[in-house]
């Protein structure tokens, strides 16, 4: 590991720590901001000291009851705004690309280390948007739900629903989605069977644009767990630490899903390709494969939420299931439920988008919050409920997670548009080197020559 990897690793998994996540952890209930550490390399003091134990205990300035003694005990042993400029400072001695892209990871940690001290009581509140812009590279701005809310009713239309006013297009959505409805009681074999054929799709449409020595990298090891009571829709935990007799990475991950989550098959179609392949677990084993070979530095190993290039990861799942069936508009998709499907399914990143900016940017009540994405975004009552809630109202995820989603699909559906895939993917990948968001676009202006016409 180099000086910059050093500073990576303790300024992560110390803004994780302080927030209450256990990197370490199997499961998607003790992970927070850091997503992954499939690196072989030792975990830094910030993970190791004994208060950081403590802390990740009691759920950080995340928990319920924040144990600020431990909170306190540990920013004494871990010096977080000194790690986190120590990025910065490496970052600024590399130059060319990788700086651009440790920069911007270190000012998302900076916001991230600014929230936690206006919970604290240690610092002013943190501007929406600077959380917004230090996530996604971009201001904060509405969504608008009409285009696909309007696809949505005429698809439905044509299959007989009533979809004139409001309340029939929304009572349409709740039978269609009846209707088609996933059974979370065979979601592991269902999700293994739909892995497998988004796995083929990937191999005939994605794959042959890519590296060579890419295309035998496992990029759906991946199995569904059934989780009761979480406070998420589900979570992609990338593990990546398990290793063959002659050394190699397995890639392997697990998808735990919360079992009173109703979605349709269809949506669930689009969640497999956004949770596995191509989307998230591929992103993730392509860059392990990457890091093991040499061609991306340490921080490709602990990827962060909160950040850009979570931004640009969220922005590939969400285009996973056009780039599986190698087309670029939603309409192009053969099946018409399918087209549904994956319009409900924007529909809900589009809702987390709206959330964050009515919660944050105009201060709504929840309750006002809730009925907007249910009306207008055509979510069930259950998500309404969580996204206005346990996500709408976090003072992190709230603020810098939410809008990501919106952001990065729209961004890497236009640079599916734009250049040629032989170009396109292998750039979102990391092929030339780990992106973000924002510093994808330089690797484009370099390698993207060959535009689509």
């Amino acid at each position: 590991m180099d000086e910059v990897g050093r500073y990576v690793a303790d300024a992560v998994l110390g803004i994780d720590t302080l927030w209450g996540g256990d990197v370490m952890c199997a499961s998607g209930t003790g992970r927070f901001i850091a997503d992954s550490w499939f690196a072989d390399e030792p975990l830094p003091a910030s993970y190791t000291k004994p208060s950081a134990a403590r802390v990740r205990e009691t759920g950080g300035v995340g928990g319920k009851t924040i144990d600020r003694t431990a909170i306190e005990t540990y920013l004494r042993e871990v010096n977080l705004p000194a790690t986190i400029s120590g990025v910065r400072g490496e970052a600024e001695k590399i130059g060319g690309l990788r700086a651009k892209y440790l920069i911007g990871l270190a000012d998302s940690l900076h916001v991230m280390w600014d929230l936690a001290m206006e919970i604290l009581g240690k610092g002013p509140a943190v501007p929406y948007a600077r959380c917004v812009e230090a996530s996604t590279g971009k201001a904060p701005e509405p969504s608008d739900p009409t285009e696909k809310r309007e696809r949505v009713a005429r698809l439905l239309g044509k299959a007989g629903y009533k979809t004139s006013t409001p309340d029939e297009l929304l009572d349409a959505v709740d039978a269609w989605r009846k209707l088609r409805v996933t059974p979370m009681a065979s979601v592991k074999p269902l999700g293994a069977a739909v892995i497998a054929l988004f796995d083929q799709l990937t191999q005939k449409n994605v794959v042959p644009y890519l590296p060579k020595e890419l295309h035998s990298v496992p990029r759906a090891n991946n199995i569904f767990l059934p989780i009761k009571d979480a406070w998420f829709s589900g979570s992609m935990n990338y593990v990546g630490r398990a290793r063959n007799a002659d050394g190699s990475p397995q890639y392997e991950a697990t998808y735990e899903i919360n079992a009173s989550l109703q979605i349709s098959y269809p949506e669930f179609e689009q969640l497999v390709s956004h949770e596995v392949v191509p989307g998230h677990v591929t992103t993730f084993a392509y860059l392990q494969n990457l890091y093991v070979r040499g061609k991306v530095g340490f921080e490709a190993t602990v990827l962060t939420m909160n950040t850009r290039c979570a931004t640009l990861s969220e922005g590939i799942a969400n285009n996973g299931i056009l780039m599986a069936n190698g087309v670029t508009e939603i309409e192009q998709l053969d099946d018409e439920d399918s087209q549904i499907g994956v319009s409900l399914a924007l529909l809900q990143d589009d809702a987390k988008n709206q959330s964050s900016y009515l919660t944050w940017g105009e201060g709504r009540k929840r309750e006002d919050v809730a009925k907007v994405l249910r009306r207008e975004f055509l979510v069930s009552d259950e998500r309404a409920d969580k996204l206005s809630g346990a996500w709408g109202q976090h003072p992190l995820l709230g603020r810098m997670y939410l809008p990501a989603y919106r952001a990065g699909t729209i961004k890497v559906a236009e640079l599916r548009r734009k250049y040629k895939p032989e170009v396109v993917l292998p750039a979102i990948y990391g092929c030339f080197g780990i992106v973000d968001i924002v510093t994808v676009d330089d690797v484009l202006k370099e390698h993207g020559a060959a535009t689509v016409a």
